[in-house]
């Protein structure tokens, strides 16, 4: 690092003092990371990770923001039809003008996945899971890192929930902890993988009845909301300090706003009306 940049470092990192040790700040400063999907999940977790201190990323990313996205994505009207990697790359070189970063639009792909991975200290896993597609990818990036021996972060915003997932493959252990492999992605529907990623007991009842409208409408899309997708870079830049610091971090960790906000009374009867509200939500997919 140059003078310059070792100044502006400093004093950008000045506030993280008494909460991130010197020798974390400066394993973040040093860290690649790799930020497969920049949408709802991965974008919320770039502006974040940037303002903590890390300055070396690769974004991977093959969409375009769409109006659709800006109810909850980091993104305004001039990005419409703007690749999301390269529209975050640019976020991140206007937070610290000294960050290298790669922008791949041609996202995650099987030719790429193991360069990509092999460059990085710790994955943020945002890629989609509404499509099979997305899933196969996902799958790809999580036998690369789990070959490679590279920690990831997985999100699933749900309702007002966010579910975080942390996969340490520095530790052997199979992608995506054996819940999917490539012969259940070749015999399962979406829905069924999703029900192997995300245990039942933590999908909030208000997902349950909006996934019912699957079955019935050809253009059904999961809704997300804004608040449940920050939740993601949250928990994810504190992970990854701890990560890139040696620290253990639980494998899981959920944070449900609608559940905190609401009186206990109204989460108590909203919870007595989950297994109706599964059953039929089971039988209409």
């Amino acid at each position: 690092m140059t003078t310059a940049s070792t100044a502006f470092y400093s004093e950008l990192t000045a506030r993280n003092m008494g909460f991130i040790s010197p020798r974390a700040q400066g394993r973040v400063r040093e860290a690649t990371l790799l930020v497969a999907g920049c949408g709802s999940t991965g974008g919320a977790a770039v502006e974040p990770l940037a303002r903590v201190g890390v300055q070396r990323f690769i974004l991977a990313d093959n969409g375009d923001y769409e109006l659709n996205n800006l109810n909850r994505q980091q993104a305004g009207i001039a990005d419409i039809g703007r690749n999301k990697a390269v529209v975050n790359a640019e976020r991140v070189r206007s937070i610290n003008p000294h960050a290298r970063v790669d922008a791949r639009p041609d996202g995650i792909s099987p030719e790429t996945v193991d360069d990509l991975v092999a460059r990085a200290d710790v994955v943020v896993d945002g890629v989609d899971v509404t499509e099979m597609a997305g899933l196969t990818a996902k799958l790809a990036l999580h036998e690369s890192a789990a070959r490679l021996r590279v920690p990831v972060i997985s999100g699933y915003d749900m309702a007002g929930l966010q579910f975080v997932r942390c996969y340490d493959y520095r530790e052997a252990m199979a992608p995506l902890a054996g819940a999917v492999d490539r012969h259940r992605i070749e015999k399962s529907t979406t829905w069924e993988l999703l029900a192997r990623l995300i245990p039942k007991r933590v999908v909030p009842v208000e997902m349950i009845r909006s996934l019912r409208g699957a079955s019935a409408d050809p253009d059904f899309h999961v809704s997300q909301l804004v608040y449940t997708s920050m939740l993601f870079g949250a928990i994810t830049t504190r992970m990854t300090v701890e990560l890139l610091a040696g620290v253990p971090v639980r494998r899981s960790v959920r944070i449900d706003v609608h559940r905190a906000v609401r009186r206990p009374l109204a989460n108590f009867r909203l919870s007595m009306t989950k297994p109706v509200e599964l059953i039929r939500t089971l039988r209409s997919l």
